[in-house]
């Protein structure tokens, strides 16, 4: 096949685009700049797709004696991913921008663009592995639970599964790509991975929404309507937030207090206790499959919200209108504009974007 290896620049893709090489396909190297900030450099493991990244690849590609082009995407991740980014915030929800970078630049953007170039498909380094089954190709976890990425990858398409490339999905360990990537001479085995929202690599996310959309003051109030404090923009606020409050008023129990929800139209935020984050369902209305659709519209699942949070056992409603599900325990800290993805088994079925949550404890409780 001819394969187009995505590369980060880190050791998961230089890996994934060396074992592509040695599996006897006809392999190119492509680097995704995505930001135009050219001076920008990497700090420890913060941030990604920088300067230093694009010259790692670049030595990788040229270890494993394959071509190599850098592209710039940067006009598209600023318009599908970072813009998405703010405007979701404002409306008070919370997104996920890798699931929004995989899902509109590496397997959309990218995918697209190798396609035209008559390449079969896109390798990267993701951990995750891609199994036939009766009614077609299926996205299932990887071996390595520590390591795996399934989760972001649960926005994939059929059509976008079936030319994909995962060959790092069956390793046992990451320390053993490390010690591979040594062995092949890789000058990134032992680079640490990267952490963080790579657009905003210092971690705060409060303050570089502020300088994006500015502040603007407004009020916190308990699940009562009461007013407990202020803040400088409910746009800074995440359901589940717990730190950085600065609340006037003590609670009644002397407990802490968390988000429970943010209101963009009034610019309040609502906190209470840690209790009132349960949730006992979820639904939303943009979803996809991973492959072949559910047969049934109701059925059993796993539901997991987070990339590493746990599975929790759901049963789930989907219809031409979106997906409900129902887990079989309260969900913690649950925020619109969350993706949600639905298992079954190791099986990445489909995802959606939370819209709407309903609350475990009715408020006065």
């Amino acid at each position: 096949m001819r394969i187009l290896a995505a590369m980060s620049g880190g050791v998961d893709s230089a890996v994934a685009a060396a074992r592509a090489v040695e599996a006897g396909h006809e392999v190119v190297g492509v680097h995704l700049a995505l930001s135009r900030a050219g001076g920008t450099l990497r700090t420890g493991s913060r941030g990604c797709c920088t300067i230093e990244d694009a010259m790692d690849a670049r030595r990788a590609a040229d270890r494993l004696g394959i071509p190599f082009y850098v592209w710039d995407f940067s006009e598209r991740f600023r318009d599908d991913v970072i813009d998405d980014f703010i405007s979701e915030y404002q409306a008070g929800r919370t997104p996920n921008p890798c699931m929004r970078c995989n899902e509109k630049i590496k397997f959309a953007a990218l995918l697209e663009r190798a396609l035209e170039l008559g390449f079969d498909a896109v390798c990267t380094g993701h951990y995750a592995t891609l199994v036939d089954g009766e009614g077609g190709l299926e996205l299932h976890r990887a071996s390595d639970n520590a390591k795996d990425q399934s989760y972001v990858l649960g926005v994939l398409t059929a059509e976008q599964l079936a030319h994909t490339y995962f060959p790092l999905g069956s390793t046992p360990s990451k320390a053993l790509v490390r010690a591979e990537a040594a062995e092949r001479g890789l000058s990134v085995a032992q680079k640490p991975d990267s952490h963080d929202i790579c657009f905003i690599p210092d971690g705060d996310t409060r303050g570089w929404l502020a300088e994006k959309v500015g502040t603007a003051t407004g009020e916190i109030v308990d699940r009562t309507g009461a007013v407990v404090g202020t803040h400088e923009g409910a746009h800074g606020y995440t359901v589940g937030q717990r730190r950085g409050l600065h609340l006037g008023v003590p609670a009644p129990d002397g407990k802490p207090r968390f988000v429970l929800e943010v209101r963009p139209v009034s610019n309040t935020v609502v906190v209470g206790p840690k209790e009132a984050l349960a949730i006992a369902e979820i639904s939303g209305e943009r979803f996809s499959w991973a492959g072949a659709a559910p047969v049934d519209d109701a059925f059993a699942c796993e539901v997991q919200i987070r990339a590493h949070a746990d599975p929790v056992p759901a049963q789930a409603f989907a219809s031409e209108a979106g997906v409900r599900v129902v887990p079989e325990h309260p969900l913690d800290g649950v925020a619109p504009g969350q993706t949600a993805v639905l298992y079954v088994g190791t099986r990445v079925l489909g995802q959606f974007t939370i819209d709407t949550t309903v609350s475990a404890v009715p408020v006065g409780v």
